[in-house]
């Protein structure tokens, strides 16, 4: 079975039972990008950590920055694919379309990540670990255990627009189904996790999945686990690209490395060990002169990446194609990703101040997830009827994410982890000194 652009490329809405009209000099994929553009979880993502937590630094990349980023390389490699393969697509849509839908899709990519970046994650995923068998977990299925203790930003992402942004559990951002097909990276349930435990999508939204996955024709490999979108494989082209040299460039920025460091890494990206330029011999500020190498490195990535998207092109529309494409395009592209990760693992993940500051992270979410997943189950055991003066004031914070008393118990922890996941990484801080007693 092959995917057909036809219905890969359908305007039909989540959430809306009829396809909207057109507007003048705005496409629906144009609506896409402005609704997440304009939702306040994307706006939020202006104080939430990209890489380095907290820092005093003004120009070190949080997640909205990285976001805007990614969404340009994502138009750019949308454009370029969409004019090779134009004569596949519908007769109305244009290659601009599908720029339109890789760059709404990147701009949405990380807008479910909570605060800390990932050190967030990995801190609530640990948290619901510990509790292990306890009281608050114990009446849960193993399949909401899992979500719990696999806590996702990819899933909590497409729980965010699907369910949480504008229309409260009544479709969300109401996106039309391309994009948010372009947005899942790992279409299947928590189940096909693997070891890195990646999914796009909880309990609370398989329905939604494969709803998806039926209108938009996709490839059904096993119950709750689909193919990926073809424009997934460009979304997640354009976020490698700018984390390669993104945490490079912060490094630099925060005195971790130096320009001379790096700067093979990035020839090496440019595909050209021998490019030189005066501005590397002048007294220009490293800052410049990572500058002037970046375009040249994305540009030779996005190449490199719509070249191996062609030459895959057969496997993507068959739902087989299992690899990056990345690092099966030049292996100058694949050897520069592969020297800019290691050199982040070793030098830039370790950093001092970086390490304090997630171990705090820790902390701080570790004293927000004990108050309100307690008062959370309290309420749901009580029906509401002789809750904790405490207890009370926690869930009456949640404001429209508190749970209704008869809300089933994992559904009321996951209003608790939208709240909680949603927060800023200031707000966050903020609320645990409070709850913790510490101001």
């Amino acid at each position: 079975m092959e995917m057909q652009w036809q219905r890969l490329l359908t305007t039909k809405r989540y959430g809306h039972a009829e396809v909207t009209d057109q507007e003048i000099g705005r496409s629906h994929f144009h609506k896409d990008q402005d609704r997440i553009i304009f939702s306040s979880a994307f706006r939020r993502l202006g104080r939430k950590t990209q890489v380095h937590p907290m820092s005093l630094n003004d120009h070190i990349h949080t997640r909205l920055t990285h976001s805007i980023e990614v969404g340009s390389l994502g138009r750019s490699l949308g454009i370029r694919v969409g004019e090779l393969i134009q004569d596949q697509l519908p007769e109305w849509a244009t290659a601009y379309d599908i720029g339109m839908i890789v760059q709404s899709a990147c701009l949405a990519h990380d807008i479910g990540n909570p605060p800390f970046g990932h050190a967030g994650e990995y801190a609530i995923r640990d948290w619901f670990k510990r509790q292990g068998e306890s009281e608050l977990l114990a009446s849960l299925s193993s399949e909401e255990r899992r979500d719990l203790m696999t806590f996702e930003g990819n899933a909590q992402g497409f729980r965010v627009i699907t369910r949480i942004e504008n229309h409260l559990f009544d479709g969300g951002l109401r996106l039309t189904y391309p994009t948010l097909g372009a947005l899942l990276k790992y279409p299947w349930s928590a189940e096909y996790s693997g070891k890195k435990g990646k999914f796009s999508a909880y309990q609370t939204e398989l329905e939604i999945l494969n709803k998806l996955g039926r209108e938009l024709g996709l490839v059904s490999l096993a119950e709750n686990c689909w193919s990926r979108h073809p424009l997934a494989y460009l979304m997640e082209a354009a976020d490698d690209i700018c984390y390669a040299i993104v945490d490079l460039e912060d490094a630099i920025e925060l005195n971790i490395l130096s320009f001379d460091e790096i700067k093979p890494i990035l020839l090496q990206l440019c595909g050209d060990t021998s490019f030189d330029d005066e501005i590397f011999t002048s007294q220009a500020s490293a800052r410049r002169k990572i500058s002037a190498l970046r375009g040249k490195a994305m540009e030779f990535m996005v190449c490199s990446a719509v070249q191996a998207y062609m030459d895959n092109q057969h496997l993507i529309m068959r739902g087989e194609y299992k690899g990056e494409l990345l690092a099966d395009g030049e292996p100058a592209v694949r050897d520069g990703l592969y020297a800019a990760k290691t050199l982040a693992r070793e030098r830039v993940f370790p950093d001092t101040r970086k390490t304090e500051l997630e171990v705090g992270a820790y902390t701080t979410l570790g004293v927000l997830l004990e108050a309100f997943c307690h008062a959370v189950y309290d309420n749901h055991h009580l029906k509401g009827n002789g809750l904790s003066y405490r207890s009370e004031r926690i869930i009456s914070l949640m404001g429209i994410h508190a749970p209704r008393p008869e809300l089933p118990l994992y559904k009321a922890y996951m209003r608790a982890l939208d709240f909680i996941s949603g927060m800023t990484d200031n707000y966050a801080t903020y609320l645990a000194r409070q709850i913790g007693g510490l101001s």
